[in-house]
């Protein structure tokens, strides 16, 4: 399969395909050759799936997660802040001293 045909499978459809498999026992070879894709790409997901499983048993850890990721989102706003007001102060500097020399 060349790159310009190369498919993108959503979380979701991984997650169906593995399910397809696990729970239904639909064998990998037809589920690679129904959803054009190598078995290789399968067993990767199937990896990661079982690699990142404890994640969704922890319960109080994702709101934590999310605390931490909003933390630092206001965190990098307050930043932002700060940089557009010193930006500002920078520019009604540059104002004055044009109009100074006159060339505004």
């Amino acid at each position: 399969m060349s790159q310009s045909e190369r498919r993108h499978f959503s979380a979701q459809d991984k997650v169906k395909i593995l399910r397809l498999h696990l729970l239904e026992g639909k064998p990998v070879s037809d589920l690679c050759e129904q959803y054009k894709m190598n078995p290789s790409l399968f067993y990767q997901w199937q990896r990661t799936f079982f690699e990142n499983g404890a994640r969704a048993f922890e319960g109080s850890g994702n709101a934590r997660s999310e605390t931490k990721w909003e933390k630092e989102v206001q965190g990098l706003e307050s930043k932002l802040q700060r940089k557009h007001e010193v930006l500002s102060e920078l520019m009604e500097e540059y104002i004055r001293l044009k109009k100074d020399i006159g060339e505004l």
